[in-house]
């Protein structure tokens, strides 16, 4: 059975641009692979040092995504700052990583140029942190975007320069995890890219909005005079509202509506307004579930306590190998 590890950012509410994305997928992987989902406190300080209500946000990713099926009892899902053996081993792997390596690093040099004033040491070495909340569990696999593909082989680079200096084998080398044809990107609606909280919220569906911010939102979203041409190609921003609609509508009501482009008929409104029928009849029970999880501090605390303990397990057999072949245990 593969070892799979992926974080969490406790950035706050997931919309459906997580659920359709990795959330679905992880939900797949708990059930075929030992998994280790964490909650990354310790990364959010890099970019935000002080953070404000950091419990709380951290409270409520994990409450969503027990809401949303990961189960406790298939995959060890645990706050980062719970495992004090990934700061250690932090520690180790930062005695052989070198600074010219770390500088060249493309998010390092993109967080300089977005954050001049808060270029910490932290920052420098975020991909040594992501090397040990991997390497704490040995994984053979790792889910990643494009984005972080420059970070797993930095995490290959340290491990393997740890395992020569110490004449060990203790650390793999992980690969990304391929997700094939399953990997869904769901568009935002502000007609330019991706779902995110990071391109504003107005550009999000959260999993717990209500119906009237879903309308809202929803209506207030680009379009265009409509087509004159029957069989046209759709613009990037109708491409979004259709792509949508595929993902929450039935077939018989995304072909309704792909008739009507093609024929040069749609009313946008229309459009508009049963997408959010079927954003809100999809996300309403998940809505209800969360608030049932986030309300349920019994249920919270054991799935705290059972990551918590399951993740120790993990590392401290890693530490254990680790400590030893450096040389530190008699």
């Amino acid at each position: 059975m593969e070892c799979v590890v992926s974080g969490i950012r406790p950035t706050g509410r997931l919309h459906l641009g997580n659920y359709f994305g990795a959330l679905r997928n992880f939900l797949s992987m708990q059930e075929k692979h030992q998994c280790f989902f964490f909650i990354a406190d310790y990364h959010s300080l890099t970019t935000h040092p002080t953070p404000v209500n950091l419990r709380e946000n951290v409270k409520t990713v994990l409450a969503e995504y027990l809401a949303c099926g990961l189960d406790p009892d298939k995959c060890t899902l645990y706050i980062q700052s719970d495992l004090p053996q990934t700061a250690e081993l932090y520690l180790l792997l930062n005695m052989n990583a070198y600074v010219g390596e770390l500088e060249r690093a493309t998010t390092f040099k993109d967080k300089v140029r977005q954050q001049p004033d808060n270029v910490n040491a932290g920052l420098l070495t975020y991909p040594v942190l992501m090397a040990a909340d991997i390497l704490i569990h040995r994984a053979t696999k790792v889910p990643v975007g494009k984005d972080q593909e420059q970070h797993l082989e930095m995490t290959r680079t340290f491990g393997n320069r740890f395992n020569r200096l110490y004449k060990t084998n203790i650390f793999p080398e992980p690969v990304a995890f391929n997700f094939g044809n399953q990997l869904i990107k769901v568009p935002g609606l502000d007609g330019s890219g991706k779902m995110g909280k990071s391109e504003g919220e107005g550009n999000a569906i959260f999993l717990n909005d209500p119906a009237s911010v879903i309308r809202k939102k929803v209506m207030r979203a680009v379009t265009d005079s409509g087509p004159t041409t029957p069989h046209s190609q759709k613009p990037a921003a109708i491409e979004n509202l259709f792509s949508l609609l595929k993902l929450v509508s039935s077939d018989e009501t995304y072909r309704f509506f792909d008739d009507q482009y093609n024929n040069c008929s749609i009313r946008y409104g229309d459009l508009k307004k049963q997408l959010v029928e079927d954003i809100v009849m999809f996300t309403s029970p998940i809505s209800e579930k969360i608030k049932a999880v986030e309300s349920d501090s019994e249920l919270l605390a054991r799935a705290i306590r059972t990551g918590k303990e399951k993740a120790h397990a993990s590392a401290n057999e890693t530490m254990k190998e680790t400590r030893k072949a450096i040389g530190f245990s008699i």
